[in-house]
This record gives structure tokens, C-alpha cells and sequence, in this order.
């Protein structure tokens, strides 16, 4: 295995979401032993940063789409952070947070790299714009924000940013569109497997089709996991769990086989939610995962 320097960047915010208790995600994971099982893996993991909102900033309560100002500060603090991370030759590894922080990760990432490869895990596509969003909820559209589809542009986060190109964007695990997204995924040539293809075909052949797919003449592929990707029987600590998604099998070994692609270049973790979870099972799991990710095997 490969020594990676890997820079963990807590990001305790869950304004974009629906129910609070995301913002603690962060420091759950990192109280049930992340940094000591990276390094158990090898890898070096200098002291993490942490991005919070400043005081002061807040949205108009009239605004259909809920605490824009927040999500937009919040993430521009990490896509700078993001951003001189990779500039540095580091891994970003961004805790989430919900899933509205994404689009930070995304403007740090496309400010540095001019081409970026995507994989998306999650129950949802996070496709909804400001105009088609049933919720208002700002983590519902943050890959609308990373395709260029939104009113909200990466370039507004991190100067210099740009949009992905859906040919390299790739969906897994979804199971919960709506309509307006599932119109959108339909033509706009972006790459979705449901559930319904992981049942169909296994986990292995969308992993190695994904992995083709993002990182087709790409710069670096991008993992962005939502928790809720994960049945929630094995990962009920999550605001948006929908029944049928990934086993605990399925989800190791998605991240495993990543790892071993040797493709993966940055990562965010999102949507782990201690106020919704059972005896913090699905914290732990999220570091299992992420250890997966990095290299840890069963032998």
C-alpha cells in the first residue's frame, strides 16, 4: 500500500440540511479513532483543520432556498481550505457536515484541477435547482451547483472554479429522485445507477464502470459519500435515510475497490447525524468506511 499524506478538514455545519445534528458529524468521527486508523494504515495525517461559519452572516427568512448566505460562506472557507490542500500535494478528506459542503469541495477542487472526475454515493441525486427544490434545502442541490445547472455557480465560491462535465459524473446507490431530477439525469448525459442496477449487474461491475467513467482523461476523481448511501439498518444515524440502499458488504467493498483503483485523489464524508444515531453505530461506521478507502482489508 502506497503512503499517502491525507489532510483532514472537519467542516461541523448542517444549515443546508433539513433536521439539525449533522454539524456534530465531524468530531464523532473523529472521537471513534479516525486519525489512528489512518495511520495505522500507514499514512501521514498532519493536524486537521476545522472550517466554521463566522458569526454574523444570515439569509433572509423570505428566501425560498434556506440559508443560502450560510452555505455560500461556509463553503467558499473551504474551498480555499480544499484548495491549498491539494496545492500542497495533501488528500483532502472532508468531514461533513451535510451535504451542502460539497460544494465547497468541489470549488477548491475545480479551482486546482481544470478537469474533474465525480462519483456521487447517495440515496439522492442532489439535482434539484433553486426553482424545482420541494424542500429548500441547500444539500439538495449541491451537485446541480458542481454541474453548472443552478443559479448558484462554483466560480461564486472560489474564483477560478468551473464546472464538472456530466460525462464524468457518476451516481451510486440512488433510490429516491424526484421528478424534476430524474428528467434531468435523463438528458443531461450524466451516469446514474440506482439501486435497482446494483442488484442487477453487482456492486463490483458499477464500482469499475464508475471508476472508467470519472476518471476518462480527468485530472483526479472526486468521492463524495453521503452515509445515507448505506442501508438504514447498518446506518440509521442519518436525516434522509431511505430503506434498500447499500449493505454493509456492498459499501466496504465499493470503497475497497476504489482504493485500489489508485484514482481517488479527494473525498467527503457527509450526513452522519449522533442525534439521530443508535449507540453511535453509524459513526464508527463511517470510519470503517473510510478506512476501507484508504487501504484497510479483512486480511
Amino acid at each position: 500500500m502506497v503512503q499517502q499524506s491525507i489532510s483532514i478538514i472537519r467542516v461541523p455545519f448542517g444549515l443546508g440540511a433539513g433536521r439539525p445534528g449533522s454539524e456534530n458529524g465531524p468530531d464523532s468521527m473523529m472521537k471513534f479513532g479516525l486519525v489512528k486508523k489512518l495511520k495505522g494504515l500507514g499514512h501521514d495525517v498532519p493536524a486537521d483543520q476545522c472550517i466554521r461559519l463566522p458569526d454574523g452572516i444570515k439569509s433572509p427568512v423570505a428566501s425560498k432556498m434556506k440559508h443560502v448566505e450560510e452555505v455560500l460562506a461556509i463553503s467558499g472557507l473551504l474551498g480555499e481550505a480544499v484548495y491549498q490542500t491539494v496545492a500542497n500535494g495533501h488528500i483532502p478528506l472532508v468531514l461533513g457536515g451535510d451535504h451542502s459542503i460539497a460544494m465547497g469541495s468541489l470549488a477548491g477542487l475545480t479551482r486546482h484541477y481544470s478537469n474533474m472526475g465525480v462519483i456521487w454515493v447517495d440515496a439522492h441525486s442532489d439535482l434539484n435547482t433553486e426553482s424545482t427544490s420541494p424542500s429548500g434545502n441547500m444539500h439538495g442541490i449541491s451537485l446541480a451547483v458542481g454541474l453548472g445547472i443552478s443559479r448558484f455557480k462554483l466560480e461564486q465560491i472560489a474564483k477560478g472554479a468551473v464546472p464538472l462535465k456530466a460525462e464524468n459524473c457518476v451516481i451510486i446507490g440512488a433510490r429516491d429522485l424526484d421528478h424534476d431530477e430524474k428528467a434531468l439525469i435523463r438528458s443531461c448525459g450524466l451516469t446514474c445507477f440506482t439501486m435497482h442496477e446494483i442488484d442487477r449487474i453487482g456492486i463490483e461491475k458499477v464500482v469499475q464502470e464508475a471508476l472508467r467513467i470519472a476518471g476518462d482523461g480527468t485530472d483526479g476523481v472526486h468521492l463524495s459519500f453521503d452515509i445515507d448511501s448505506v442501508d438504514p439498518i447498518e446506518a440509521p444515524g442519518t436525516g434522509t435515510p431511505v430503506r434498500g440502499g447499500l449493505s454493509y458488504r456492498e459499501a466496504h467493498l465499493l470503497l475497497e475497490l476504489m482504493s485500489e483503483s489508485g484514482r481517488i485523489t479527494s473525498a467527503d464524508f457527509v450526513e452522519v447525524n449522533p442525534l439521530l444515531d443508535r449507540n453511535n453505530q453509524t459513526s464508527k461506521l463511517a470510519v470503517e468506511l473510510i478506512g476501507s478507502l484508504f487501504g484497510s482489508r479483512i486480511l
